[in-house]
């Protein structure tokens, strides 16, 4: 008889997060769950490590079919703890999310929600990071219970190729709206950000980060926000190589 598959998870918004939740139920339709989480939210973390601080493991549940537990730490370091530490084995599939806010466009390089699924297929495990366009701790994450294990099952059947991960978002809209998922490339842009001055009751000031999306690229429906504009799940798959190639063999004729 087969194994039972094992499904790592994980997220950037904590261990108490409800789109955890909705991730451990899609994940459980598939094996056996191990989800390890960060204790505290770490939006915006990226792939950032603990250097100099102890990774300290508590346990919330532990059974075969289902382990949960939370660490101090970001979510890199959950996944990079699990693989090489609290796993039994290899696990077959990471799943990231469902974040509570959207990751699409360059918001994927800012995501700690991604930055758990690139880290793991990085060690060649097929992976997803779930996002939906919602930032509210009570965000309706029904649509990806539904659809998102459609995805999932063809992920398992037919793998992806090494190191490469997906990116994808949904929007926040009725089932009855729902388009289906579409197959897209990264939207460009930037934020445009902006940092709101206040002053504290002891008269210091301080500075709350605040902004908008440029999308350079409106009329794309290529694009990831074009998809998610027009009620479709977008889906981007990812790569971690930032190296510009059209640029490196220009830059090779340089004389130095």
């Amino acid at each position: 008889m087969d194994k039972r598959k094992l499904i790592l998870v994980s997220n950037d918004d904590g261990i108490d997060a409800k789109g955890l939740q909705s991730l451990i139920r899609i994940a459980k339709q598939f094996g056996d769950v191990f989800v390890v989480a960060p204790e505290r939210g770490q939006s915006g973390m990226s792939h950032s490590i603990s250097l100099t601080t102890p990774l300290r493991v508590r346990y919330l549940e532990k059974s075969d079919e289902l382990t949960i537990c939370a660490v101090p730490g970001t979510p890199v370091d959950c996944v990079k703890l699990a693989i090489n530490q609290l796993l039994p084995r290899r696990p077959d599939l990471m799943l990231s999310g469902i974040n509570h806010g959207s990751n699409s466009a360059v918001s994927v390089i800012y995501s700690g929600t991604m930055g758990a699924a690139i880290e793991s297929s990085l060690y060649g495990i097929n992976s997803i990071g779930f996002s939906v366009l919602d930032h509210s701790p009570n965000a309706d994450f029904s649509l990806v219970e539904k659809y998102g294990p459609q995805l999932v099952a063809k992920v398992l059947e037919e793998g992806l190729p090494n190191q490469v991960s997906l990116n994808v978002n949904f929007p926040i809209i009725e089932d009855s709206e729902y388009k289906g998922y579409k197959f897209c490339k990264q939207t460009s842009g930037v934020w445009n950000e902006d940092f709101e001055k206040r002053t504290d009751p002891h008269g210091r000031d301080y500075y709350w980060l605040t902004g908008s999306f440029l999308n350079a690229e409106l009329e794309n429906e290529d694009s990831d926000e074009w998809a998610l504009a027009n009620n479709y799940a977008s889906i981007v798959p990812i790569k971690i190589d930032f190296t510009e190639y059209k640029t490196l063999e220009k830059i090779k004729n340089w004389k130095i």
